[in-house]
């Protein structure tokens, strides 16, 4: 089947069987590379992407499910407002190790502040739950989660 996506503020036309997983469509039909293959049963979080501003596996979602849906992936997501902020933050706290998982890191902390723009630390290791690093950089992702939400001092910061 043909479907017209919204993706990154463009629309794409692609054709595809409806069970067609958006990860593969995004990767294989489209070209945009940033969001990974983790696991394939949306237990990583290595392929989010927004879904209408709510953080889903692209993994798990079925391209016939997403008639007149608005798709944000990484490739754009720095062009936001909080996802430059988050960008930027985790180079200042250099959370990236091997950085196969920070895709899809990145997208859910961007889900979580635009809905809760100064979250708790509960309300943050809830949304970021779903997301495994392999590398363990959970302290650094949280730190900069915190710096993009304006809670926390910029460890590069000298007064």
């Amino acid at each position: 089947m043909k479907y017209k996506l919204h993706i990154n503020e463009q629309v794409h036309e692609v054709e595809a069987p409806p069970e067609m997983p958006l990860l593969w469509v995004l990767r294989d039909e489209l070209g945009l590379v940033g969001t990974k293959f983790g696991c394939g049963a949306g237990l990583c979080g290595a392929c989010t992407v927004h879904v209408n501003g709510a953080a889903q596996r692209s993994c798990q979602t079925p391209v016939g499910t997403l008639r007149n849906a608005r798709i944000t992936t990484i490739e754009h997501i720095g062009e936001t407002p909080v996802g430059a902020r988050l960008q930027e933050a985790w180079l200042k706290v250099d959370v990236m190790q091997c950085g196969y998982c920070q895709a899809g890191q990145i997208m859910s902390a961007a889900a979580l502040l635009d809905h809760t723009p100064r979250p708790s630390m509960d309300q943050i290791n809830s949304a970021m739950a779903g997301n495994v690093c392999r590398c363990a950089c959970y302290n650094r992702i949280q730190t900069a989660i915190q710096i993009a939400a304006g809670m926390h001092e910029d460890p590069n910061h000298v007064a």
